[in-house]
């Protein structure tokens, strides 16, 4: 009975174990699938979040290239209306010079037939004084009201005054003409001395001293010997305005803040434009405007040729004056802009452009 029951038990256990051995198998197999699937999902969790990381990265850089887009939209913008601004200006400046110089021109070409016409009647009335020394009452009466003798002596100053004046609106008039050269698009030599002093001429009343400006600003100009310069002269004017306001501005504000700490400085009692030109190295021409204002620091010089940027007020300044210079100079005349200052000395801007060859 005993191995009967020995044998018995033996197959229970060995059929136990079958069991338990088929259970683990299928424990194994499951903890293996289960372990898959984990991979699975993590590798999967894995690429959803390498593509959401890859998908903000494009977002955002698609987010910069829109801003940037934006941002030169803005600039170019800008740059437009301050093109067509100098644009207008231009042409309001040719069509002011055209109207003003017809009348000039008439009263200038006949001042000399008025002077010759006076002269005449003044012969005609010494000769009634020769042949009829002693005239009627009524007549010396008249004579000493309208003061005939001081009216003589006076009359050649009067006609050289008034010729003084007729000459000094066609020199302005001049002037209005060569800075409406501002809609021209030709490349071809000018003369750069009269560029810069059209646009001091369109500047003068700035420039001059006044109630704001009671100084005045001494504008002291040395120009070296030019040959006529190839550039797009309408251009080259619009650097010069931008430059030369830029030096006036910046000499306000000293006066202004001069006047706001009650201080009388030696510097600010005579605001002066120090504009100056000459030859570099027989191949570039160099024009020098300097101011001596405030002046700026390192930190501001860095950034004055940056669109939008500027010290300025709100309303004062759109901060593309300097930007659009440099970029005339730089780009479409293959020069040099560069910008010198020092806080309480002033601030001097050197132009370089090449000379080519006619």
């Amino acid at each position: 009975m005993e191995p009967t029951d020995n044998e018995s038990r033996l197959k229970e256990l060995e059929k136990t174990v079958r069991i338990l051995k088929k259970k683990l198998e299928r424990s194994e197999a499951d903890r293996l699938q289960l372990e898959n699937n984990t991979e699975v999902r993590e590798s999967v969790l894995k690429n959803m979040i390498r593509e959401l990381e890859d998908s903000q990265t494009a977002l955002r850089q698609r987010g910069d290239e829109l801003e940037n887009a934006l941002r030169n939209l803005e600039a170019l913008q800008m740059k437009l209306v301050e093109s067509e601004k100098m644009s207008a200006l231009g042409v309001l400046v040719a069509g002011i010079a055209h109207e003003i110089n017809n009348p000039v021109s008439f009263i200038y070409g006949n001042l000399n037939y008025a002077y010759e016409y006076f002269q005449d009647l003044l012969k005609l009335i010494a000769l009634y004084q020769k042949y009829y020394p002693e005239p009627e009452v009524e007549i010396k009466r008249e004579i000493q009201v309208i003061e005939f003798e001081f009216v003589k002596q006076d009359a050649d100053k009067l006609f050289r005054s008034m010729n003084v004046g007729a000459e000094r609106i066609r020199e302005i008039v001049k002037s209005l003409r060569t800075f409406s050269r501002l809609d021209e698009a030709e490349f071809k030599a000018v003369d750069i001395h009269e560029g810069i002093d059209s646009t001091l001429v369109i500047l003068n009343s700035r420039i001059k001293a006044s109630v704001d400006n009671y100084h005045g600003i001494e504008v002291i100009k040395n120009y070296g010997t030019l040959p006529l310069i190839k550039c797009y002269a309408g251009h080259m004017n619009q650097v010069f305005m931008n430059l030369i306001t830029n030096a006036i501005d910046a000499l306000e504000d000293s006066l202004l803040k001069q006047k706001i700490a009650g201080i009388e400085q030696k510097i600010y009692k005579h605001p002066q434009i120090n504009i100056n030109t000459s030859i570099v190295d027989n191949s570039w021409v160099e024009i020098r405007i300097a101011d001596n204002g405030i002046g700026m620091d390192d930190k501001v010089r860095s950034k004055v040729f940056d669109p939008f940027f500027t010290t300025k007020a709100v309303g004062k300044g759109t901060g593309l004056g300097l930007s659009i210079s440099y970029q005339i100079i730089n780009e479409l005349h293959g020069g040099k802009l560069e910008c010198y200052s020092q806080p309480g000395v002033g601030t001097e801007f050197v132009i370089q452009i090449p000379i080519r060859e006619n």
